[in-house]
């Protein structure tokens, strides 16, 4: 089963204005062919999948603990998308909706994803950069476990390179912050599936890392978590379980070269993460309506009671 807490994995700058573009190039990096919908969906069938758990524990154990973290990067993305389309925190809960006839919205039928207004409210989906919807083709479970492990490496190392393309077209430091963390984080997964992959075969795979070949030190954005040592982490995103996979991201294994050096780790639990933006209400979108005033008052006392 899956514990949900409510922060994101990581704290994530307020935009400086809204930039639906933007919003729409991070889509790629939740809904596209090597988007975090694609490495969540492929960890966590093959978790599902997995045979031989109890004999195979370290696998199993990394598959399943890094399934857990990618749930948080879909919802970082997420949040880091919905936040470009919005813009900055603001009052919009106590504005009233406004006269929608003088069309508050007429920009929006030019933007590359103008679907995310009409529908969505400015908020994220499962889609790419260009809209396409993202769907099950892209999941991968064979059941043999060095070919999964093989496709998850190439799986993290495409998503490296789509990272990488999609910061080059960002300037706005949300979706920067969003592509920062999830190149380290990456880095880390590529890492782990390479030496699950060398214990098995052999094969020092790990030695065709960084690909693409940018070592994270050129990305300013990186700094903070390779200072901290992020790149030296796996969490297990549970209290208890998931600790075998220590024999394969630890057992004396060392940071990658051109990182900051310094053994590998297991980490029981979750990163200490970050505060969640408060999307605030667009009455002129209807949402979360046009005159919420009602809902609020609701909510609160809801809550009062709840306490």
């Amino acid at each position: 089963m899956f514990l949900r807490v409510d922060k994101l994995q990581t704290e994530l700058p307020a935009p400086k204005k809204a930039d639906p573009n933007a919003g729409a190039a991070l889509q790629e990096l939740l809904g596209g062919k090597y988007g975090e919908m694609s490495t969540l969906g492929n960890y966590m069938f093959q978790s599902f999948n997995f045979r031989s758990k109890s004999k195979l524990r370290p696998f199993y154990s990394m598959v399943a603990s890094i399934t857990a973290e990618e749930l948080g990067h879909v919802e970082l993305v997420s949040n880091g998308v919905a936040m470009l389309n919005n813009g900055p925190d603001n009052d919009g809960d106590e504005e009233d909706g406004g006269d929608i006839s003088g069309a508050p919205f007429e920009a929006m039928k030019d933007i590359r994803s103008a679907a995310s207004f009409f529908s969505n409210a400015g908020g994220a989906m499962p889609v790419n950069s260009n809209s396409m919807s993202w769907n099950a083709d892209m999941i991968t479970t064979t059941g043999n476990v060095i070919t999964d492990l093989l496709h998850n490496f190439h799986l993290e190392c495409g998503a490296r390179l789509h990272k990488l393309r999609v910061y080059e077209t960002l300037t706005d430091p949300t979706g920067r912050e969003v592509c920062g963390y999830l190149l380290v984080r990456g880095s880390v997964h590529a890492h782990a599936y390479a030496l699950a992959i060398k214990q098995i075969t052999g094969v020092d795979i790990e030695k065709m890392l960084p690909t693409p070949n940018i070592n994270l030190s050129n990305i300013p954005e990186c700094q903070k978590y390779l200072a901290e040592g992020s790149h030296r982490r796996l969490y297990t995103f549970s209290p208890a379980d998931y600790r075998e996979m220590s024999g394969i991201w630890g057992n004396g294994e060392q940071a990658l070269p051109g990182d900051p050096p310094g053994e590998l780790m297991v980490v029981e639990g979750m990163p200490e993460g970050g505060k969640i933006h408060q999307l605030t209400g667009v009455p002129s979108a209807f949402t979360p309506d046009y005159a919420p005033e009602e809902m609020f008052e609701i909510a609160e006392k809801l809550t009062k009671a709840a306490r």
